[in-house]
């Protein structure tokens, strides 16, 4: 149980004095992580007893879910920068810098299938089709 609130005191640090604006809401934001703290060391408890996981193996596996789903996440923003915004309206530099990956990177950052997802997500076609044509 040590190990599983060390867990969570390590995910969820407490801010530091003078980081919280107003500075009248410090107690109300320690008290945010107190209960962030405890509802993720609840559910670590119940995750390792469930599986009989070790818990540092678990956070770890969780964090990398939530790492990869980030990465969708910035590849689906891409393809909205990209293909659902007037022409030459973010530079690749820019999302690059944004996003963390390089000019390619941003070129080959997402697929026709993303595109196809954020098409149905924001109702409403590409300024071009999946094919790289412009519909014009």
């Amino acid at each position: 149980m040590d190990q599983i609130r060390e867990l969570a005191a390590l995910l969820h640090p407490m801010p530091e004095p003078g980081s919280v604006t107003p500075d009248d809401c410090f107690s109300d934001a320690c008290d945010q992580v107190e209960r962030e703290r405890k509802d993720y060391a609840d559910n670590l408890e119940a995750a390792a007893f469930g599986t009989e996981g070790d818990p540092v193996i678990l956070a770890l596996e969780q964090a990398r879910a939530e790492k990869e789903e980030a990465d969708r996440r910035i590849r689906r923003i891409l393809a909205y920068a990209k293909e659902f915004q007037p022409p030459r309206r973010y530079i690749l530099d820019e999302l690059g810098r944004a996003s963390g990956y390089s000019i390619s990177g941003v070129r080959t950052a997402y697929t026709p299938e993303e595109i196809g997802l954020v098409q149905s997500q924001i109702r409403r076609d590409p300024r071009r089709s999946v094919s790289g044509e412009d519909p014009s």
